[in-house]
C-alpha cells in the first residue's frame, strides 16, 4: 500500500501530461473543422491545416520528451506512447505532412508545385515554433513537477555520438521512413497508419538514444531551438541536411537507379 501511494504522484504527473497531449489533439481537431467550414481560398486552407498539424506534431513531442525522461513504471512505456500517439496522428493529420522533407519529397517527385511547397514549410517553420513558446508558456504554469520554464531555454544536447554517425543515424531514418511512406501509399488506410506508427516506434528505439532519431527538421528545430542558437552548424547538418539527404538518396534509388537496373538486366536479358 505504502508503494502504491509513493507512486500516486508520478502517475498524477504522467496522466496530468497525457491529458494535455489528448486535448491539444482534440482542439487541434476543432480548428480544422472550422478551417475547412470558414475557408475556402486553397493556400490558406492548406496554410493552416499544415500550421495546426506541426504545432499539434511539435506540442504532443515535447510532453513525450518530458515523459520519456521520467523514471518509466515499465522500459517499455515511452515506447508504448510513441506507438500510440503516432497512431494518433496519423489518423488525425490526414492531408499533411508536418514534416518538411515530406513537402520536399512531393516536390521532386512532381506532386506539389515549388509555391505550394514553400508556402507549407512556411507553415510548418511557424507551428514548430509556436508550439515551443506555447510549452514555455504551459511548462511555467507548474502542472507537474517536470513542468518547469527553465526547461525550455535550456539546450539538452541529444547527440551521443561523433558527427558523421549522427549524420548517417538521421539519413538512414529519413531514408527508411519516406521509402515507406512512398511504398504503402497502396496499403488500406487503416493497416498502413499501424505500419507506419510501428516502424517510427521502431527508429525512434534504435536511434532515440543516439541522435533522438527526429528526421524531421521543423520538429527538430521546435525541440532543440537553443541548441540550435549554441551549435547551428552541428544541428543545422545533423537534424536538417541529413533528413533531406535521406530523401534525395532515396528518390535517386527508387525513381532513377532501380529502374536503370532492371532496365540494364532486361536487355541483357534480350540479348
Amino acid at each position: 500500500m505504502t508503494a502504491l501511494r509513493g507512486l500516486w504522484p508520478e502517475m498524477q504527473d504522467t496522466c496530468i501530461s497525457l491529458g494535455l497531449m489528448l486535448s491539444i489533439v482534440l482542439f487541434m481537431g476543432l480548428a480544422r473543422v472550422v478551417t475547412r467550414q470558414q475557408l475556402n481560398r486553397p493556400t490558406a486552407h492548406a496554410f493552416v491545416l499544415e500550421f495546426l498539424a506541426t504545432f499539434q506534431l511539435c506540442f504532443c513531442t515535447h510532453e513525450l520528451q518530458l515523459l520519456s525522461e521520467q523514471e518509466p513504471l515499465h522500459p517499455t512505456w515511452p515506447l508504448t506512447l510513441t506507438y500510440f500517439f503516432s497512431l494518433v496522428h496519423g489518423l488525425t493529420l490526414v492531408g499533411t505532412s508536418s514534416n518538411p522533407c515530406g513537402v520536399m519529397m512531393q516536390m521532386m517527385l512532381g506532386g506539389m508545385s515549388a509555391e505550394t511547397g514553400a508556402m507549407r514549410l512556411l507553415a510548418q517553420l511557424i507551428g514548430a515554433l509556436c508550439s515551443r513558446y506555447c510549452m514555455g508558456a504551459l511548462w511555467s504554469l507548474g502542472l507537474t513537477k517536470y513542468h518547469v520554464s527553465e526547461r525550455s531555454f535550456a539546450c539538452r544536447n541529444p547527440i551521443q555520438v561523433d558527427l558523421p554517425k549522427a549524420v548517417i543515424i538521421e539519413a538512414v531514418s529519413s531514408f527508411i521512413f519516406h521509402s515507406a511512406l512512398l511504398h504503402f501509399q497502396e496499403v488500406r488506410t487503416k493497416l498502413r497508419i499501424h505500419l507506419l506508427s510501428a516502424l517510427i516506434t521502431f527508429l525512434v528505439y534504435a536511434g532515440g538514444s543516439l541522435t533522438g532519431a527526429v528526421f524531421n527538421p521543423a520538429l527538430a528545430l521546435s525541440l532543440h531551438f537553443k541548441c540550435f542558437d549554441e551549435a547551428f552548424l552541428q544541428f543545422f547538418i545533423v537534424y536538417w541536411l541529413a533528413p533531406s539527404l535521406g530523401i534525395l538518396l532515396m528518390i535517386l534509388m527508387f525513381s532513377f537507379f532501380l529502374p536503370w537496373l532492371y532496365n540494364n538486366h532486361t536487355i541483357n536479358k534480350k540479348e
